[in-house]
């Protein structure tokens, strides 16, 4: 299936309207398709050929997201890379990806310099003049069928996976989350997130979707978001729940205005007091569930429900499938179980993995790994990812619960919990607190001991000046319990 190219109808129809703010400008969708039919010439000057890969390796920037849009019209599929990665672990991603060439920013000129792939590596600052002129005229398409980006997943177990995204997942997606949440015709969405996370590349497409402006940061901070909120009527935001916290701490007791409408909160489940806080405050948070095979949303909290349904992540988006349980059986009310989805947001696999697509593409729906419920009404409840759960005793320890309840204490900032090997247990729970202000252990386990069960009390609990995290704030748990051990 072929649809108009979402950001040349944008331009065609309304020319003059504002596309993309960032440090560096404005750009109207007039000016923003110019550039990306330039960029696109120059690809092909590179001697880019349909069905090629072109991966980028830079900061967000005005050049990443005309790239976004210029890589279909040549067609091409990107690879986003990581840029806090280390040059082997990109070089594993560029050769198991297949990538035909590398673009990058000033920025990671030097890293670059130690990539190697066929057809050269690039700044993209310094393309050749395209030797066409630039593409333009007549009534380009998109094939909602072609590979239109590779993103890799976060690699906790085994190596790293590149999940094929086609434009008709983004399509998709776009089109779903505006289901949920609305469009409304004065709508900005801020992106903060880092345009290799499939959160960060899905706000770009929207933009060009939804006909709205984008307000692009190069990276998350906090007096800076709550700034452009006020002062560009920032309607929506993308975050996780550590970037969410520093924006209310540094916000203090100022409410925020009313046109912004809708945080949405994704990385995981979001702990309890902070939602509790957001309410408080007044903050219209819609938490959601989503992932990169997922093309990023693929439940979320509608947010006329955010206090009803507090720590939910809502319904499936319309056309996601979701269940909980297996192929065969599906969970009751309350039961924790797999979450499983299915629909034409889902990636078609893992580029050259036929054994891990097949895995986790079992009788037509994805295998997350992620364990979740839903109540009488269907709402969904992200628990923990199945390979981060804690059995202890037999007992089932869901970190994330224990989180929440250290999080409660109000000289907690930041808490990770993970599982460490015990000889008479086979698990047991060990907690990293990052603290506002000093408390003795003890006293942080007296506090959890009022909420929690005792068998899921920490072990042990150690203070940290910082907790391990992704490029888009997610708690690396695995890192973290590499550096428990």
């Amino acid at each position: 299936m072929h649809i108009p190219d979402w950001l040349a109808q944008r331009a065609a129809a309304h020319p003059a309207r504002t596309a993309l703010i960032s440090a560096a400008g404005r750009w109207s969708f007039a000016e923003l398709e110019q550039r990306a039919n330039l960029l696109a010439a120059q690809l092909v000057a590179l001697g880019l050929q349909p069905g090629e890969r072109v991966a980028v390796l830079a900061r967000n920037s005005v050049e990443y997201v005309s790239l976004i849009h210029a890589a279909p019209r040549c067609g091409a599929a990107l690879v986003l890379l990581n840029t806090r990665l280390t040059a082997s672990e990109l070089q594993f991603q560029l050769n198991d990806s297949g990538a035909r060439a590398l673009l990058y920013d000033a920025a990671h000129r030097d890293l670059a310099a130690h990539l190697s792939v066929p057809g050269g590596s690039h700044g993209v600052d310094d393309l050749p003049p395209p030797n066409l002129p630039p593409l333009g005229g007549g009534t380009r398409h998109l094939d909602l069928n072609a590979l239109h980006s590779i993103i890799y997943t976060s690699g906790t177990t085994g190596s790293p996976k590149g999940a094929m995204l086609s434009c008709g997942n983004h399509w998709w997606n776009a089109t779903a989350s505006a289901l949920n949440l609305g469009l409304h015709a004065d709508d900005c969405w801020l992106a903060v997130l880092p345009l290799f996370h499939v959160g960060g590349l899905a706000i770009i497409l929207r933009g060009a979707i939804y006909g709205i402006p984008i307000v692009l940061h190069e990276r998350f901070e906090a007096h800076a978001v709550n700034t452009a909120i006020e002062t560009e009527r920032v309607t929506i935001i993308s975050v996780v729940a550590t970037t969410l916290q520093r924006m209310l701490d540094a916000r203090g007791a100022t409410p925020y205005p009313q046109h912004f409408r809708c945080a949405l909160l994704g990385g995981g489940p979001a702990p309890r007091p902070l939602l509790e806080r957001c309410a408080s405050m007044g903050v219209p948070v819609a938490q959601t569930y989503g992932m990169t095979e997922s093309a990023s949303q693929a439940a979320t909290l509608a947010p006329g429900d955010a206090l009803r349904k507090l720590g939910s992540a809502g319904h499936a988006l319309l056309p996601v499938g979701l269940r909980i349980g297996t192929v065969e059986r599906e969970a009751a009310a309350g039961e924790v179980g797999e979450i499983l989805l299915s629909g034409p947001t889902i990636t078609s696999g893992y580029v050259g993995q036929p054994a891990a697509s097949a895995a986790a593409l079992r009788g037509g729906w994805l295998h997350t790994g992620d364990l979740g419920y839903r109540d009488a009404e269907g709402y969904l409840y992200v628990v923990e990812r199945r390979s981060d759960l804690i059995i202890s005793g037999g007992e089932n320890i869901y970190p994330a619960e224990v989180e929440a309840a250290l999080l409660a204490h109000p000289a907690v900032v930041e808490a990770g919990v993970v599982g460490m090997p015990d000889a008479q247990w086979g698990q047991r729970p060990v907690a990293a607190v990052v603290l506002r202000q000093p408390v003795a252990a003890t006293e942080l386990l007296a506090f959890v001991r009022e909420r929690l069960a005792s068998y899921k009390l920490p072990r042990d609990i150690v203070v940290r000046e910082a907790l391990p995290r992704t490029a888009s704030g997610k708690l690396q748990r695995a890192r973290l319990r590499e550096e428990m051990g």
